[in-house]
């Protein structure tokens, strides 16, 4: 069984640095789907609020035989819930919806386009942290200026921002910004949402490795040092996904993933215009 390599965070903790997102997975799918990535060697779960399917994920937890201090749980902040008081009462309803005691990593979802709530927001989760009942806290869909007003605002810098990041939206300014303040880049949509898995360049360097496209993306992100969260609901895929440490890419094809990079490559929302 694969053993994924853990990260450290700017906490001290760490986490998995291959994961598995939820989004798009149903409540009922996703018993089954958590069920069968934990058994095939994922310990880290991603899943939110919005996707309304934290009661299955929370079946899957409880009915496995792998400890619950193995695992690495992650769930969501709404955007409906920014601020102090709706946020801590949020938490405890993932938290119930989950069955857990406590959570591993807990995201501001997205900053929104007016920027109002998300500090008052992320105090609430400084609050969490400081009782122990989440041990590392973080945002999704950050921009720079976002993160600099949490850091200005509240002197404690998250853990962790969750974004697109993919061969074709590689994020560099953002990713500076983040090195320059020790905040772990974690990619969500990590294979384009789909739209990479064909590129011929891919199956070119995957060819000489044995690997899938999905595969060479994969492992361009852990060379990169980024945590990935790859989705799948097919059994094969779900074990392909995490079939990707007995190899690494070398310079070349680094160069050649980085040169895939397009300004306009996003294909989820964009921060600047939802939420």
């Amino acid at each position: 069984m694969p053993t994924t390599p853990p990260l450290r965070l700017n906490d001290g903790n760490t986490m998995p640095q291959l994961g598995y997102g939820v989004w798009r997975v149903s409540n009922e799918d996703a018993v089954a789907c958590v069920t069968d990535v934990i058994k095939a060697g994922y310990r880290s779960i991603d899943t939110a609020s919005i996707y309304e399917n934290e009661e299955g994920v929370g079946q899957a937890i409880a009915a496995s035989d792998v400890s619950r201090d193995e695992l690495f749980i992650t769930t969501k902040l709404w955007n409906d819930k920014r601020s102090y008081d709706a946020a801590l009462t949020a938490f405890d309803e993932s938290l119930k919806r989950l069955k857990l005691d406590f959570l591993d990593l807990y995201l501001i979802h997205w900053p929104g386009v007016s920027g109002e709530g998300f500090l008052d927001a992320w105090r609430a989760l400084i609050r969490l942290k400081e009782e122990g009942r989440v041990k590392s806290i973080g945002v999704s869909n950050f921009q720079e200026k976002h993160l600099q007003r949490l850091i200005d605002g509240t002197g404690i810098v998250p853990a962790v921002n969750q974004i697109e990041l993919h061969p074709r939206f590689q994020q560099k300014e953002l990713r500076a910004f983040h090195a320059q303040h020790n905040i772990a880049t974690e990619s969500w949509g990590p294979l384009g949402q789909g739209s990479l898995v064909t590129d011929e360049k891919l199956a070119t360097i995957g060819r000489r490795y044995g690997k899938t496209p999905a595969q060479v993306i994969l492992r361009w992100h852990l060379d990169n040092g980024f945590i990935v969260i790859p989705k799948s609901v097919t059994p094969s895929r779900i074990r392909e996904n995490i079939d990707v440490f007995d190899f690494k890419l070398d310079a070349e094809d680094m160069r050649i993933i980085e040169a895939m990079d397009d300004r306009n490559g996003r294909v989820g929302p964009d921060p600047a215009v939802f939420g």
